[in-house]
């Protein structure tokens, strides 16, 4: 199916999905922003968290005691890596929890803080959201959004100049994982910068994400860091957003800015490829935090949240993500 997003007659981008090998015939379908704001308020009618919200997590384990809490002061969770018939990942930290009761499912060094690369642009699109901004405002990229952070530079197939609506802005970033996307929704916050980066903070401090601090909005600055507990609180939390879960998992999309066209991917191939039910997706990479995924999936009608910080390649962290999906897959259903 052919795909158009539109959000203002006057947006100079337009979004067009490939149509999938097999497919007949075409479809046009036009976002207004009326349709943007019911994603905004999720189009299940769940409540979008604006707030602080109660997140309570167990420890599922052989022969394991039950650690308990609640936001915003949550204990720290206990390792199940070395409990039996547990999986083995290769990353530094991970965490497989059910997002619906909060049991912690998996667990290795999940309260460690650690840089978190891209996975940054989670809360980057979770600010955005809670403002309540204009999604088919135009915005033209700046050469400041190329600055990159910390003496990193910020690569993209986007140049200054390029213009579209702040909802393909957030599509750029959450899909293809855009630098240059995730600075420029910052610099065009009510108050700019320094006001986005503040209100990173306060929502992580209002969510209970005790290890988690952001410097900026990209994921490019080591110093922005969270625990694989943090980010399992801010995957549940974010999955209540329609437009971040859509815009998360997109697979594919032809960007048309009018004088080129931008063929891009999702960051994820368990997005791309299919196979999975996976809700809400965010890939990360720097050196110092190693190659990252959060995932909000539904597996045997269990709505689960797996992240995987610090894995050595993009080919290790596929296959723990899989093999975690697999044993997840294997656990009892939930009625």
């Amino acid at each position: 199916m052919s795909i158009l997003l539109s959000l203002s007659s006057t947006s100079f981008a337009e979004l067009v999905n490939n149509p999938s090998s097999g497919s007949t015939g075409t479809a046009n379908l036009n976002w207004s922003s009326a349709d943007v704001s019911q994603l905004l308020n999720d189009e299940d009618d769940e409540p979008t968290i604006q707030g602080s919200t109660s997140v309570t997590t167990t420890l599922r384990g052989s022969n394991a005691p039950k650690v308990i809490a609640s936001a915003p002061k949550l204990a720290p969770i206990r390792d199940t890596s070395g409990y039996n018939a547990q999986p083995s990942v290769s990353a530094r930290a991970a965490l497989v929890m059910d997002a619906q009761t909060g049991e912690v499912l998996f667990s290795k060094n999940t309260n460690a803080s650690v840089p978190i690369a891209s996975i940054t642009k989670l809360m980057t699109a979770v600010v955005t959201a809670d403002a309540r901004l204009n999604m088919s405002e135009e915005i033209m990229l700046e050469q400041i959004d190329f600055a990159g952070a910390n003496g990193k530079n910020s690569s993209s197939t986007l140049r200054v100049g390029d213009k579209m609506n702040r909802a393909e802005v957030l599509l750029f970033a959450l899909m293809k994982s855009e630098n240059p996307a995730a600075a420029a929704l910052a610099r065009t916050y009510p108050g700019g910068r320094p006001a986005f980066v503040a209100a990173m903070n306060a929502k992580a401090r209002a969510l209970g994400m005790n290890a988690t601090h952001y410097y900026e909005s990209t994921g490019l600055d080591p110093r922005n860091v969270s625990s694989a507990r943090d980010l399992g609180i801010l995957a549940s939390t974010a999955s209540q957003y329609g437009l971040i879960r859509q815009f998360s998992t997109t697979p594919t999309y032809d960007f048309n800015l009018g004088y080129r066209v931008l063929k891009s991917n999702n960051t994820n191939a368990l997005v791309r490829n299919g196979g999975w039910n996976i809700n809400l997706s965010k890939t990360g990479y720097i050196n110092e935090a190693g190659r990252c995924v959060v995932m909000h999936t539904t597996v045997n009608s269990r709505p689960a949240v797996i992240v995987l910080l610090g894995e050595p390649s993009t080919q290790a962290r596929n296959n723990d993500a899989t093999n975690l999906l697999g044993w997840l897959s294997n656990l009892p259903k939930r009625i």
